[in-house]
């Protein structure tokens, strides 16, 4: 019954949602609308909203992009992809492939979001090796993995409430940070975590339909616009002049590919020694970069791989302006801070954790960003706990502040199985060379989504305090 269900919102959604530009579209002018009735300004301020949250997200976009093609490099490496042809050689079947990737992938995201891209590698090298893999849902096992991540090391909410004169303490609506013992390290979040990588798999496993014709790698494949099947090695060798060069010699001498890769190492460990193991986007980039130069060996090599890697980035170029434009409004006009108002109005001092995680579940539609949106509706959310919980003990009221602020974090996270923004990450790596739109991923994570929202609702509203 489950498998059918699940097959019947994957008709649905094949049927009816569009690309996910023209997702952005249809939301831009809801949002716009929504800020013209409920945020009461003028249609030039709706407008004018639009254009300045335009340019929001150009360093975060820029971000991804590195993040996609670095990551997606290092697995174009010979001693990656000898890796994984070990770990193939002791999968034995696609069932085996699906509980891997979504096991590794909730395990990975727990170190840092960004690290859903090597989960696309892992399931994009397995599905080039072992037949028989149903690839959409593959790559909805993939996006599915990630939905943990806010239990994990690079939250941003828990991390920012954490940080030494962060916005809310400037504003005065905090005297002082909230420890991550109090968010990361609380119970809820440990029983959020634990339910997730232990459910997860599972989860997905009752989804796999087993009926109709499954839609493979291989089958999806189009010769036309397939990578190059000579090797990067290869490539390199036949780009070489017929005689000796200069140019030549320095475009495949590893030594001063090797000299920069140690250097970016010795910085690496520097960091790591004087600040932990702290990983924000930019320290994760440099990483991956270094790797990447390392496991490739020389300049050409690399040059090539990253060639290879940055084919299929466009979603993420233009696409990204777009949501950052609505980002705009709901920030400019004042409209995701009236939403969280709304919301926050009707709750009670036992039921503010659920508004709270239904909030930050809707506004991520138009905010796809945790600590983007945190900014818009925290404030509100704090202000309408300390209200509610007047009168408890300082510790009881800032212990209520953090659930509600991981609450946010939750909803936020698990609307992303409802909206294709960041599968804007995942589709360049896994799409090379076939034609798949998120009409065909986005389907089968309905379920999975109806099952978190249930048990993440239950846990906030109900987990002692």
């Amino acid at each position: 019954m489950i498998q059918k269900l699940g097959k019947k919102f994957t008709d649905i959604f094949q049927k009816n949602m569009p690309d996910a530009f023209v997702f952005a579209l249809i939301l831009t002018l809801i949002t716009g609308l929504l800020a013209l009735a409920w945020a009461e300004v003028t249609p030039f301020k709706v407008l004018e909203s639009w254009y300045d949250g335009f340019w929001m997200l150009l360093e975060f976009g820029m971000q991804m992009v590195l993040l996609v093609i670095t990551g997606y490099s290092i697995a174009l490496s010979p001693l990656v992809k000898k890796g994984i042809d070990i770990l193939a050689r002791k999968i034995k079947s696609p069932n085996q492939v699906y509980a891997l990737v979504v096991f590794v992938g909730s395990l990975l995201c727990m170190v840092s979001w960004g690290w859903v891209v090597i989960t696309a590698v892992l399931g994009r090298e397995l599905a080039l090796r072992i037949k028989g893999i149903n690839y959409p849902f593959l790559i909805a096992c993939v996006y599915f993995s990630n939905v943990g991540w806010v239990t994990g090391l690079s939250s941003s909410i828990p991390l920012l409430l954490n940080t030494k004169g962060n916005f809310i303490i400037e504003a005065g609506i905090l005297e002082s940070t909230i420890p991550t013992t109090q968010t990361l390290g609380a119970g809820l979040n440990i029983a959020v975590l634990v339910s997730f990588v232990l459910i997860a798999p599972f989860l997905m496993r009752f989804l796999l339909p087993k009926t109709g014709t499954i839609q493979t790698l291989e089958s999806m494949s189009d010769p036309e616009t397939q990578q190059n099947s000579v090797s990067i090695h290869e490539e390199a060798r036949l780009l070489t002049l017929p005689y000796k060069a200069a140019s030549d010699l320095m475009n495949n001498s590893g030594l001063l590919q090797y000299l920069i890769a140690l250097l970016g190492i010795l910085y690496l460990g520097s960091y790591f020694i004087d600040k932990g193991f702290d990983l924000n986007l930019n320290i994760m980039i440099f990483l991956f970069l270094m790797l990447g130069l390392w496991l490739h060996k020389t300049p050409m090599r690399y040059v090539i791989a990253m060639k290879r890697a940055s084919g299929n980035v466009s979603g993420i170029l233009f696409q990204f302006p777009f949501y950052a434009g609505i980002m705009g409004i709901m920030i400019y006009t004042g409209l995701g801070e009236k939403l969280a108002y709304g919301l926050a109005s009707f709750a009670t001092l036992d039921s503010i954790p659920f508004f709270s995680f239904l909030t930050g579940g809707v506004v991520n539609f138009a905010i796809p960003s945790a600590g983007g949106e945190f900014a818009v509706i925290g404030p509100t959310i704090i202000k309408a706990v300390q209200e509610i919980s007047v009168g408890l003990p300082p510790e009881e009221q800032t212990a209520l502040i953090a659930r509600a602020a991981m609450s946010i974090a939750y909803g936020e996270s698990l609307t992303n199985l409802m909206q294709p923004f960041f599968l804007l990450l995942i589709i360049p790596i896994m799409a090379v060379g076939i034609k798949i739109q998120a009409r065909d991923i986005m389907g089968y994570l309905v379920i999975p989504f109806f099952v978190l929202f249930v048990l993440q609702a239950a846990l906030v509203s109900w987990w002692p305090l």
